[in-house]
């Protein structure tokens, strides 16, 4: 019983290993077979291929990275806030 869901297994990762490549492709093929436009989908997938090579990270990757708000704070952002913070203290006992 082990042998063959190892067996199973063993032939299911075989026959996958390779669909991350094909998945690629099928955005382009989507595009062309319900709208007819093949200019499109070569657009789209020309752009998205120029963008993984300059950046080694695919369209998907960049565009969440642009999303995620970074939580770090520089040493400017410190200093700012701290000046802020400075300048409302003397700014309320002067209005008291």
């Amino acid at each position: 019983m082990i042998f063959n869901k190892i067996f199973i297994g063993v032939f299911l990762l075989s026959l996958l290993t390779g669909c991350a490549q094909n998945v690629a492709l099928l955005g382009p093929a989507y595009a062309i077979a319900t709208s007819g436009n093949v200019y499109q989908a070569g657009f789209t997938y020309s752009g998205n291929e120029i963008i993984t090579k300059k950046t080694g990270k695919s369209a998907a990757q960049n565009f969440k990275e642009a999303l995620d708000i970074e939580k770090k704070n520089t040493e400017f952002q410190k200093l700012v806030k701290k000046n802020i913070l400075e300048t409302r203290k003397k700014l309320n006992f002067s209005n008291q």
